[in-house]
């Protein structure tokens, strides 16, 4: 049993008694308490406000009882307190903030507890090095894997205690194809890409009710992709429309509506899959996919007043997909086909030239990059056989994790918060959310998204507002879900 410290030669010891019905210490109030003890007493918990009576123990001793829970307060208003024993009891754990307030403390005895090291002892284990007190924390009675291991020699970097999860939020109405996140004017928006409808529908967020709400729309029969620009006061919105022509609409001030600006590459985009907005030489440019045979892909850029196609690419191979990205500090551009291995261009010259194809990636729908550690990644979507994480090593992307992917169109990654997520959809199962590992650097599976459950999803957006983290769900069968993110700390 940890032994006592000697007593000072001018220390009073007193014997505490205990409140049974109400869980306090009590004893004479004209003893003035210098040290006192609750050796073998029985006592099972300590209740908030247990020492309220006595400020001015400097010495506390709590050992050998079977005490199995403290409350966060047990210890409040102990000032004085130097030395704390709580050795040879049932403690588990400990409540954050315990010793909050005990400013005073030189010596703390946990020994001989069965202390579970999970993520309810972290904030004690970076408690310990902050404090100016000598504590003995004795071993860990679990979990099997850390069983006889003592506490001091944990790192509490190792411990995984932060948690997410998705929880439904909102529904809209009508499937969509598309949904992209932008900010105009300082606010945060989303725009939707609604073929059914016939229309982008812009929502903004309602402060009053606290969702999500209609601000603008714009006529667009079966759109497949609406891509905002935002140019200083100026908002554009690429309508990518599978038939009648793609358009650019542009809004000249906040205080206006969007209208029609021009018709877009007639004769090039007969079949449009996709549209991707990148920046080359200081100047905004749309590179549209067109999935036809007698179309092609054309890159267009602002000239004047509105967007002329710069460069056709990738004609007669039915283009399904373009993802603009950076690599060796210079833009690049992937895109994925029906008919061959996605196809990567770099920026040279003033147009894009073909750099290299992507090794053992056949059928891929598409692509989409994230960044993590100063490492690039492709998500590659592959709606038969096993989805793709490739990462690039300096001349090519090399595979690095294969998923199950059956019947998925969107493999999207996305960066909450802190978190690097990616999405996984599917038309015949729930869709699935990983998380990148950082120690392992590869995705780890999180949670399924839902209920609701997506219906055929075909993209993802995620957008901050008012402090909150949401997560649009944009789905061709079925409305469009809103999903709260949430951080969840086990540690408290």
């Amino acid at each position: 049993m940890p032994g006592s410290p000697p007593p000072h030669p001018r220390t009073q010891e007193t014997a505490l008694g205990w409140d049974w019905h109400t869980g306090a210490v009590f004893s004479s109030p004209t003893i003035a308490h210098i040290s006192s003890s609750l050796v073998r007493t029985g006592v099972t918990q300590l209740k908030a406000g247990s020492f309220l009576r006595v400020p001015s123990l400097h010495l506390l001793f709590i050992e050998d009882n079977e005490i199995g829970s403290i409350s966060k307060n047990a210890l409040r208003g102990l000032r004085s307190l130097t030395h704390l024993s709580l050795a040879n009891n049932h403690l588990e754990t400990l409540p954050r903030f315990l010793f909050r307030g005990l400013e005073t403390l030189t010596h703390v005895d946990l020994r001989g507890n069965p202390f579970q090291c999970d993520c309810r002892v972290l904030w004690l284990l970076q408690w310990i090095p902050t404090v100016n007190a000598s504590v003995g924390t004795g071993a860990c009675a679990g979990p099997a894997a850390l069983a006889h291991m003592q506490l001091h020699h944990l790192d509490p970097k190792t411990f995984k205690c932060r948690a997410i999860e998705l929880s439904w939020f909102q529904t809209v109405g009508e499937s969509a194809l598309g949904v992209e996140a932008f900010s105009y004017q300082g606010e945060p928006h989303v725009v939707l890409a609604q073929p059914f409808a016939g229309r982008c529908l812009i929502l903004t967020w309602d402060y009053s009710l606290q969702r999500f709400r209609q601000e603008e729309e714009l006529s667009a029969p079966s759109v497949v992709s609406c891509k905002p620009l935002v140019l200083g006061r100026r908002l554009f919105v690429l309508a990518a429309r599978l038939w009648g022509g793609s358009q650019l609409w542009a809004r000249p001030g906040p205080d206006l509506r969007l209208a029609p600006l021009q018709a877009l590459a007639p004769r090039r985009l007969l079949r449009p899959n996709d549209a991707e907005l990148l920046w080359l030489d200081g100047q905004p440019c749309f590179v549209v996919a067109d999935a036809s045979k007698a179309g092609s892909t054309t890159l267009l850029c602002r000239d004047g007043p509105g967007f002329y196609p710069r460069q056709s690419l990738h004609a007669w191979h039915r283009d399904t997909d373009a993802e603009a990205l950076e690599l060796d500090g210079r833009p690049h551009l992937l895109l994925a086909s029906a008919s061959q291995r996605p196809v990567l261009f770099h920026w040279f010259g003033g147009r894009f030239e073909r750099r290299t194809d992507i090794p053992e990636a056949e059928d891929v729908y598409a692509t989409r990059h994230f960044q993590a550690s100063g490492d690039v990644f492709l998500c590659l979507t592959r709606y038969i056989g096993d989805s793709m994480v490739m990462r690039w090593d300096g001349s090519m992307f090399r595979l690095l994790q294969q998923l199950p992917s059956r019947g998925a169109h969107v493999f999207q990654p996305l960066l909450i918060a802190r978190d690097q997520l990616a999405i996984l959809g599917s038309d015949f199962a729930f869709s699935q959310v990983f998380r990148l590992e950082p120690d392992r650097g590869l995705l780890e599976p999180l949670q399924e998204l839902g209920p609701p459950a997506l219906v055929a999803p075909r993209a993802f957006a995620h957008i901050t507002m008012a402090g909150r983290r949401f997560l649009f769900a944009a789905c061709f069968k079925g409305p469009t879900q809103i999903y709260q993110h949430h951080e969840l700390d086990l540690s408290a």
